[in-house]
This record gives C-alpha cells, sequence and structure tokens, in this order.
C-alpha cells in the first residue's frame, strides 16, 4: 500500500535491513520453541502437526489475501492484466506457484511434522543451522555465486554439526527410535526455505508481494484439501474440534508473526544483504532457541548436541566473515 512504501522510504536500506534482520532473529527464535511445544505429543496438546499448519495459513491469509487482492485490483487499474494470479497474488502465476510450493507450504508441513519427532534442541541446529548450506549450494547453481575457501570452511563446520545432530539420532533408530525423523524432516524444511529465498532473491522480488504470493497458494492449495480430509475422516484433525483459544493463538503467532512479519522482514534481508548473507546472519537463532530449550522446555544438552551447535554457530559465523569482503567488493564496483 502506498502509505507503507512511503514510511519505509524515510529510512535508509541499511537501517531497513538491520531491523528485518533483528525482528527475523527474534521471530525465528520463538517459533522454534512455540511450534516444539505445541506438536509435541508427549506435552499434551490438541493440534496435530497439520493442524498447527493450517492456523498458520488461515491467520497468515485472513491478512494478505485481502492485501494481495489491493494490490491486484491497483495492477489492473494500471492496465497490468497478466501480473497476477487468480485476482489475489500480486505476482504471475508460475512465479506464484514456485516460490509458494517451497515457501508457503511444504516448508509448512515438513518443519511441524518434525516437531512431533525431534526435540527444539534438534531444530535449533538443523533447521537455521542448515539453512546457509543449502542457500550457498542452490545459490552456487541458481545465482552464480562463489564459494571462497572461507565459507567453503564455514560449511564444512556446518555439515559436522549436522552430522553429530541427526548422524547419532540416524543410528539409535535402529533402536526403535524415532528422533531421526524429525531430524529429516527439519533439514528437507531448511532446504525448501533456502530454495525459496534464493528464488526471491533470482526474481528480485518485492518483500510483501512475495510473502502474499507465498501465502496464496498454499491457502488455495491446501486449505480446502485439509478441510475435507478432516471432516471426512481421512485425516485425524483436530482443528475443527480444538478450543478457540489455542487456535487464535496458533494463528497470531503462526500466521500473523511468522508468516505476515517474519516474512516480509526476511525478504526484506534478502534484498539489503543476499540470500546468503541473509541465512548467515540469523547465526544467533541456534544458540538462542537452544538455550531457551533448556531453560523453558527443560530438554536435555546432551554432548554431542553441544558440540553440533557450536561447530553449526562457527560454521555460520566462519560465512559471514566470508560474505564481508565480497560485499566490500559490490559497493566499490556500484560507486565506481
Amino acid at each position: 500500500m502506498p502509505t507503507f512504501h512511503s514510511f519505509l522510504s524515510r529510512f535508509s536500506p541499511r537501517t531497513l535491513g538491520l531491523v528485518a534482520a533483528a525482528i527475523t532473529v527474534l521471530i525465528w527464535t520463538s517459533f522454534i520453541l512455540i511450534a516444539r511445544a505445541s506438536a509435541d505429543p508427549a506435552r499434551g496438546g490438541l493440534l496435530t502437526p497439520l493442524d498447527i499448519a493450517f492456523c498458520r495459513i488461515v491467520g497468515a491469509s485472513m491478512v494478505l489475501l485481502p492485501w494481495g487482492a489491493y494490490l491486484v485490483r491497483q495492477d489492473r487499474a494500471r492496465g497490468v492484466m497478466d501480473a497476477s494470479w487468480l485476482g489475489l497474488s500480486p505476482l504471475p502465476a508460475r512465479t506464484t506457484i514456485s516460490v509458494g510450493f517451497f515457501g508457503g507450504l511444504l516448508y509448512a508441513l515438513l518443519a511441524y511434522s518434525g516437531f512431533a519427532y525431534a526435540p527444539a534442541l534438534h531444530a535449533s541446529v538443523l533447521l537455521p543451522g542448515s539453512l546457509p548450506l543449502w542457500t550457498a549450494l542452490l545459490a552456487l547453481r541458481l545465482l552464480g555465486d562463489r564459494i571462497t575457501p572461507l565459507r567453503a570452511l564455514g560449511l564444512g563446520l556446518i555439515v559436522l554439526g549436522d552430522l553429530l545432530v541427526g548422524g547419532l539420532s540416524l543410528l539409535r533408530a535402529f533402536d526403535g527410535g524415532q528422533v531421526w525423523l524429525g531430524d529429516v524432516l527439519f533439514m528437507a524444511g531448511a532446504m525448501c526455505w533456502a530454495t525459496y529465498s534464493v528464488l526471491a532473491r533470482h526474481h528480485g522480488l518485492d518483500a510483501v508481494q512475495a510473502t502474499i504470493a507465498i501465502t496464496t497458494f498454499a491457502f488455495v492449495t491446501f486449505v480446502p484439501t485439509y478441510t475435507l480430509l478432516v471432516l471426512t475422516g481421512v485425516l485425524p484433525g483436530q482443528v475443527f474440534n480444538a478450543p478457540w483459544g489455542s487456535l487464535l493463538f496458533q494463528a497470531a503467532f503462526q500466521g500473523w508473526g511468522s508468516v505476515v512479519i517474519s516474512g516480509i522482514t526476511f525478504t526484506q534481508m534478502i534484498r539489503h544483504f543476499g540470500p546468503v548473507r541473509s541465512t548467515m546472519i540469523t547465526a544467533l537463532v541456534p544458540g538462542l532457541s537452544a538455550l531457551g530449550s533448556v531453560w523453558l522446555l527443560g530438554e536435555p544438552l546432551r554432548w554431542n548436541l553441544a558440540t553440533g551447535l557450536a561447530l553449526v554457530t562457527a560454521g555460520i559465523l566462519f560465512g559471514v566473515r566470508a560474505s564481508a569482503p565480497s560485499a566490500m567488493q559490490l559497493k566499490a564496483v556500484n560507486a565506481d
């Protein structure tokens, strides 16, 4: 909306990038703790992981779908008729479907399902921790980014940290454990979000428009399908039987906070810092969410988790340092 963009224009791009990074880190940290507390069957929650995904998508859609329809009407009033999808997404159909599939639908389904099997400490390492790894590899393939020796060292540390957490869980699968399922889902979810972030940079997407687009796709494809499957008894969802308080809380935090606010701030971060540096800036998330997991959720910090967390955090910090020279060189080129 004009008032939104005019408000943002008062601040420098650097200020917007830094504020967006701080908000993203705060919400992502809270997301891990709240999602585990909500999806963990042992904590007695009524909602299933797919119920939480449903609340996330519906909550975000309450804000973003009307916003998207407004932007589409503005475009059509200017004679732009083919740059929107279904009258709701301000982006073309192909772009909406590609970014929406990875960033709007698949990420939510994979991440929330992972919290039903693995503790938040595992998510602290594997969700934000493996994000720079997937993003660097995808940016190398799709954007032509280089992986410098220092960044390669950082990515190697991330791989070691992920193996310490996920690898030991996989070994315990032979004893009947299911934590490894959550670890695999977390890694797959991180890959989906990395794909979205690289696609957003590749297409040069506006932060608001991209967030509206991924929510529109998730709403159109998931909400009617899940509603039908639950009402017919095919899936054991509780979203239509749970207390209104639980549903409103999930819609508010998972939808308005995790999607609307952090979706916009994360994409704004991508526009200013680039996809690789943006994911590296989230280095605080693993440590903060791990501390919260121990303090608030009472999860034990075993040696492999502590070591994996340290390796992943160090790897992200190496990546930040490796990205700094390229950023300076870019500024020098722009100045010339």
